[in-house]
């Protein structure tokens, strides 16, 4: 459903585009459409940016009715903010303000109403055409009241009958008798119209798997066996296979795919080259001699820090404080004596952050990724923050998903550092490289936003 709303998005944005253009022409007999066929490839191009920053064809946003409608108002006002840059900068006296405003109001009604009608027409469908699947659970553990709560909470998908206990004798229909065998409750759900039955197995009840497996067979039942590791153990584990074996891993890692660490590696090479050509061959020796100008000391500021996999590492950066003995122990605060005046701009504008486009370049960071952080810190949080070194699974970055998020900077607090984990965490398991494109993005759009440090 996904690709087709997506295909169908696009097929209603350029036939929108063409008839307001040919309609617009005849109306105001404009002869020459040249400068319109020039802005057509970019509203293509902005609408699968916008459409994706905004995760627009997501599933769990088209599954939910607020988030549905929030998401398309996003990109559709995005889509504009973008397409108006383009069209002043393209040819600000031949594009029409008529013309747009026919175009996005068009648009808006013929992108909302197929929405709306979706919305209006679902319950009917779903009560008339069964889509609901009837699903059970075999274990009354803490895995299989999970499972219970999130079908309860996935009406649309799942219509959840209940537990079918294999160790009380519990059942879903009807409460008056009692299975106490899960093959007698699997051939009891078979015959109360349950077509898929969730089995959480401990793990020294592994042995049992093949009995239930043929009884669902035999039943015509999909049988799902969920591995049941405790609550200690509770984490999204992954399952691959190596040579016919199961591997299951506690956590889902895009670029562990050597394809996908290639791609991530082409584009900090480039992004680098095109930062270090078109950016530090002119700005370096500026702001180099107004360091040199300010303050004594070396232009750079080189630090150990924690890289991928815990490995020791050197960070560059611009020098933005007076040479000082607590560099390497003690992290700069809001109005700290020791930032120097140009390094209060330099900190403020995040142009100090600038040499680590070389590290990037060489390969110990990446440009975006986890921050590093100073070893200190390292040996400190990864004691008292739960899964701290998980996000020095990653080359470490100039930017990342926390920063955007609003945690960067000064972590004076605990919770602030818990937060910038989750967010780090998050970036490691959900990884792609549009998810890069849009963290530089919104990192190029926040540096326009100066910081008062």
């Amino acid at each position: 459903m996904c690709y087709l709303l997506a295909i169908w998005d696009l097929i209603v944005i350029n036939f929108v585009f063409f008839q307001t253009a040919y309609v617009y022409s005849s109306i105001m007999n404009v002869t020459s459409l040249y400068n319109y066929k020039l802005i057509f490839i970019n509203i293509n191009l902005i609408w699968v940016l916008c459409s994706t920053i905004v995760r627009l064809y997501k599933y769990d946003n088209l599954e939910n009715t607020y988030s549905l409608f929030k998401c398309i108002t996003k990109s559709l006002l995005m889509h504009f903010s973008f397409c108006i840059f383009f069209i002043i900068l393209l040819s600000p006296a031949d594009i029409s303000a008529a013309f747009v405003f026919a175009f996005y109001s068009f648009c808006t009604i013929c992108l909302l109403l197929p929405r709306l009608f979706y919305v209006l027409t679902k319950p009917f469908i779903l009560r008339h055409y069964a889509i609901t699947k009837s699903v059970a659970v075999i274990g009354s553990n803490q895995t299989g009241y999970h499972l219970a709560s999130f079908f309860e909470k996935n009406k649309v998908q799942y219509s959840f009958r209940g537990f079918l206990d294999n160790n009380e004798p519990q059942l879903v229909a009807d409460e008056s008798e009692s299975y106490f065998s899960a093959c007698d409750q699997i051939r009891h759900a078979a015959e109360t119209n349950i077509r898929e039955i969730y089995v959480t197995l401990d793990v020294n009840q592994w042995t049992q798997a093949p009995f239930l497996l043929k009884e669902a067979e035999l039943n015509c039942v999909r049988l799902k066996l969920v591995p049941y590791f405790s609550q200690s153990l509770a984490a999204p584990f992954k399952v691959n296979y190596l040579d016919g074996f199961p591997i299951i891993s506690n956590r889902v890692e895009p670029l562990e795919n050597i394809d996908h660490r290639f791609q991530k590696r082409l584009v900090d090479i480039l992004f680098s080259l095109m930062v270090i050509v078109f950016l530090l061959s002119w700005l370096l020796p500026i702001i180099a001699l107004l360091i040199t100008l300010d303050s004594k000391g070396p232009i750079f500021f080189k630090q150990k820090r924690s890289g991928k996999d815990d490995k020791t590492f050197i960070c560059y950066k611009f020098r933005t404080m007076k040479v000082n003995l607590q560099s390497d122990t003690l992290q700069a605060t809001r109005h700290d004596e020791r930032i120097s005046r140009v390094g209060r701009f330099l900190r403020e504008t995040s142009l100090d952050e600038l040499p680590q486009f070389f590290n990037a370049l060489i390969g110990n960071m990446s440009i975006v990724g986890p921050r590093p952080h100073m070893l200190k810190h390292t040996l400190e949080y990864k004691m008292i923050v739960d899964k701290y070194m998980v996000r020095n699974y990653l080359k470490p970055g100039i930017t990342g998903w926390a920063q955007v998020n609003g945690y960067r900077g000064e972590t004076d607090k605990l919770i602030l550092m818990e937060k910038r984990v989750e967010h780090d965490i998050w970036y490691l398991e959900n990884w792609s490289l549009m998810l890069d494109f849009k963290i530089i993005f919104l990192t190029a759009i926040d540096i326009m936003k100066i910081r008062k440090i």
